[in-house]
């Protein structure tokens, strides 16, 4: 299957999965100020739909190892346009918390599939097509913010969700077309969950440096504008700032995800969270919020180059019919880690002030990446083609 061909097929589908969360997040004052919902009910409809996407990743995901990936992936991309269709046409609470649980579901199911298919689609070169679909997602969720700001006004509320849900639709009968490789029944795995594979400990090392990458992320997105708004910095150089980041995920990811694979992920991941780290303990003590824009410039260069990392690792140290639970495991853990440290950074901000949120998000980092280098081993080297590793404390193939 040619890569160029998968891409060019569930691309567009992975666009508009991130494009309704793009969507969702510009348009919570729109739901405040016209249907009455406030900012407490809005706050828990953002984080239940992290928590349905945990749910859906880790349990629903590893269906598609079972000869069902194409079934996973579009039952989940069905289940995220029911989703965005009862956002669109909620104008209370309920419905609105119902319709984000669903949608939730849908990319918790669809994501881990589509990696999958990616990954097995040509796996020599599955560090740069993984770098590509990370790009495609940041690029769709940086689409969502346009379609609202160019239909709310003149349509109305409902009108983003429609324009997506009615893309998606549009979209998904030529991506049903396309070859997918399945898990032969005679190999599928019989683990209802994923998480035995965790007894793998390279892949345990990849999900803690994945959920390290996740943490600086979390604390980054709950404390940015507090921030800045702190440090006298305008509304303008807090989107600029968000706008910015988000470019250089989609220019570098290829180039990243190729890096990973040649260099070795275990490695590029390490070196990029250590980076990380570096800059979060930064922003907690830089004087102005232009320096702290300076300082995220060239953060977001190393996340560019770094990000796509430890998807890599996973999809070099698990077996080829474990994919989709393996990917479901490092992103529900990811979502996790997320929805909790962005509450506790918070909390530390508002207690301590911005220099020990940010420093105490530092040194969590890199005691995950400690932690993650003890477990990953003598498979720190691990680059090339992806190596089947068995549930054994060594490995030997493809290891430097």
């Amino acid at each position: 299957m040619p890569n160029r061909s998968v891409l060019l097929t569930f691309g567009p589908l992975v666009a508009c999965l991130a494009a309704g969360y793009g969507v969702l997040f510009t348009m919570l004052d729109d739901y405040r100020n016209e249907y009455g919902i406030g900012e407490g009910a809005l706050g828990l409809v953002i984080g239940v739909g992290f928590l349905s996407g945990f749910v859906a990743q880790v349990v629903l995901a590893p269906i598609a190892d079972r000869g069902r990936a194409r079934l996973v992936l579009f039952a989940g991309m069905a289940l995220n346009v029911v989703g965005l269709i009862m956002m669109a046409i909620a104008t209370e609470f309920l419905p609105l918390l119902l319709g984000r649980i669903v949608m939730g579901i849908g990319v918790g199911m669809a994501m881990p599939a589509v990696r999958r298919i990616v990954i097995l689609a040509d796996p020599d070169h599955l560090g740069q097509n993984l770098g590509r679909l990370l790009a495609i997602d940041v690029g769709g969720f940086a689409v969502g913010p346009i379609v609202s700001a160019l239909t709310v006004e003149s349509l109305g509320i409902p009108a983003p969700f429609v324009i997506i849900a009615a893309g998606t639709v549009i979209i998904t009968p030529f991506a049903w077309r396309q070859r997918v490789v399945e898990t032969d029944p005679g190999s599928a795995p019989t683990q209802r969950f994923a998480f035995d594979l965790l007894a793998i400990r390279p892949f345990a090392g990849a999900v803690i440096l994945g959920s390290t990458a996740w943490l600086m992320i979390g604390v980054f997105d709950a404390l940015w504008a507090v921030a800045l708004s702190d440090l006298d910095g305008g509304r303008w150089l807090t989107s600029l700032g968000i706008s910015v980041f988000a470019l250089p995920l989609i220019v570098l990811a290829a180039t990243g995800g190729r890096l990973a694979q040649r260099v070795g992920p275990f490695r590029v991941a390490t070196v990029g969270l250590l980076g990380g780290a570096a800059f979060m303990a930064a922003y907690g003590w830089v004087p102005t919020a232009i320096a702290m824009f300076v300082v995220a410039l060239f953060h977001s260069v190393n996340d560019g180059l770094t990000m796509a990392s430890t998807g890599v690792a996973v999809g070099m140290v698990v077996p080829p019919e474990r994919q989709a639970g393996a990917q479901g495991v490092l992103g529900g853990v990811q979502v996790l880690t997320a929805g909790v440290v962005s509450t506790l950074g918070g909390l530390i901000y508002e207690i301590w002030g911005r220099a020990a949120a940010y420093t105490s998000a530092a040194v969590a980092m890199v005691t995950l990446v400690v932690i993650g280098r003890l477990l990953i081993g003598s498979a720190f080297g691990v680059r090339g083609r992806p190596i089947a590793i068995e549930a054994r404390p060594t490995v030997t193939a493809a290891v430097d």
